[in-house]
């Protein structure tokens, strides 16, 4: 099968993020967190999707801790078993809650936090391979959360993208189910498309 547009930039994105150094991630993801922390809604939020970050990926760790510490609910995805392309959402009070899950990603332990059947989350702090000045989210082409945000739950979440500067690309291909985020943060800036 050839290669296709899509499939040639999430390569080039994936291995560009993969030479990052250790400290290269840490200082992104510190500017990251610190611009969300400048968002309203991010001070007014009871209840954010989060994710577990892998390879390279930014961290935003810290972010979790403000919510645990203020006692806003901290929503992780987890992979269902058996249904590739398919989470859940539960809650997580703590990252003892936290074990490997698909694709070795630290995700709520089945047995401690069941899926949440009903949530509206205030802001959805998603990662992508790259994200476009159009909101359009490139992802590892599995399609988790491409349905996720599909879903009623997220409907009128905010809808963060967060990536590294160079992940931010003129153009990502689209196809006609692609929800776009609201905003692009990465170490640089929020982007509001």
């Amino acid at each position: 099968m050839p290669e296709t547009e899509k499939d040639a930039l999430r390569k080039r994105l994936i291995e560009r993020r993969a030479g990052l150094s250790a400290e290269e991630v840490a200082e992104a993801s510190e500017g990251v967190v610190s611009l969300i922390r400048t968002l309203i809604e991010w001070r007014n939020a009871g209840e954010v999707l989060l994710y577990w970050p892998v390879r390279g990926e930014i961290d935003l760790r810290p972010l979790m801790a403000d919510l645990w510490q203020r006692g806003s609910r901290v929503l992780l995805p987890r992979c269902r078993p058996d249904q590739p392309g398919e989470m859940d959402l539960a809650c997580a009070t703590g990252e003892h809650e936290l074990v490997p899950g698909a694709f070795a990603i630290m995700e709520p332990d089945a047995d401690k936090c069941p899926p949440v059947p009903t949530c509206r989350p205030d802001i959805a702090l998603v990662p992508g391979v790259g994200f476009d000045r159009r909101g359009n989210r490139l992802g590892f082409g599995g399609g988790y959360y491409d349905r996720l945000l599909a879903t009623d739950a997220l409907r009128d979440t905010l809808v963060i993208g967060v990536a590294h500067e160079f992940q931010l690309v003129d153009a990502v291909p689209v196809q006609p189910w692609d929800r776009p985020v609201h905003v692009v943060c990465t170490e640089e800036k929020l982007w509001r498309p």
